[in-house]
């Protein structure tokens, strides 16, 4: 089952829309053009978790793109609305997205969807992931030099992140870490890449710069504000795929799939950590419910 709620002036807790019918105008510019931005957060057990990150991020992506939101109360009312109106699950993705709305009209569209999460996530979080290397094809000093290209934005133009997970599975793999022309780690298609270093018992948790042009995670900032409080260190970038190799554990953690461990990059396996990942998973989920 799939739950629409429209954010509407007339209606105060959001507009309830009939998901098997037909919502979004053809002439809607984030489906002609990919013209929009959205969120995807967790709610567990009917809590939504980190919904002031994923307001403020929507917020900068809507920035960045001089694009008009409703205010962040009717939003909060329309998620509350939306896992109202699902059935009781575990966990539930909530989606917020806007449009620039129809073309030549004043105001966005602007919605949120709840639906269950896909069934592959859970899987991944236990078994983990094999992973690709694929070159973005930029350096990573391009987000400085060209913010017109919209790095640092979560835009609805994701036809470039799907085509490389269709990659990924086609040649046998989960996922895909994106690489710079001049060989930086960056990001996956729908993730932060994060890694722990162990050295004479110094731990430390590193994810790339998010100067290199790479969407700022949220998961990634709850999950670090966490474990410096439980006594990690952390790091940020440059990192390269050597670094990755040599690492003590190598995540994709998202706020859907939450810490998704690797297994193998280009097929070459690296270790795991179930203990690292257990502790870190538990420090991510604590962080999320403040």
């Amino acid at each position: 089952m799939t739950v629409l709620v429209f954010l509407d002036p007339a209606y105060e807790a959001g507009r309830i829309a009939d998901a098997s019918q037909p919502q979004l105008m053809a002439t809607d510019l984030g489906a002609t053009r990919g013209d929009g931005i959205f969120e995807s957060l967790l709610a567990v057990n009917g809590i939504p978790r980190k919904v002031q990150a994923h307001l403020d991020r929507l917020a900068t992506s809507a920035e960045t793109m001089d694009l008009q939101l409703p205010p962040a109360d009717a939003w909060e009312r329309a998620i509350k609305t939306a896992i109202a109106e699902h059935p009781p699950v575990e966990e539930l993705v909530i989606k917020l997205l806007v449009t620039r709305g129809v073309e030549g009209a004043t105001a966005p569209t602007a919605w949120v969807q709840a639906s269950l999460p896909p069934s592959a996530g859970q899987r991944q979080r236990t078994d983990g992931i094999s992973v690709l290397l694929l070159d973005r094809g930029y350096d990573s000093s391009l987000a400085e030099r060209a913010p017109w290209l919209l790095m640092g934005a979560k835009t609805l133009s994701y036809a470039v992140n799907m085509a490389a997970l269709r990659y990924a599975r086609k040649n046998d793999a989960d996922d895909v870490i994106f690489t710079s022309s001049d060989g930086r780690v960056l990001e996956g298609p729908t993730s932060t890449v994060l890694m722990a270093r162990v050295r004479d018992g110094v731990r430390t948790l590193v994810t790339p710069l998010l100067e290199s042009g790479i969407l700022p995670g949220t998961s990634q900032a709850v999950l670090f504000k966490a474990a410096a409080s439980a006594g990690w260190q952390l790091g940020y970038g440059p990192l390269e795929p050597d670094d990755l190799y040599e690492a003590a554990a190598v995540w994709l953690v998202s706020s859907i799939r939450l810490l998704a461990p690797v297994k193998s990059i280009d097929g070459k396996e690296i270790p795991m950590s179930p203990e690292l990942t257990e502790e870190l998973t538990a420090l991510l989920a604590e962080g999320s419910r403040e």
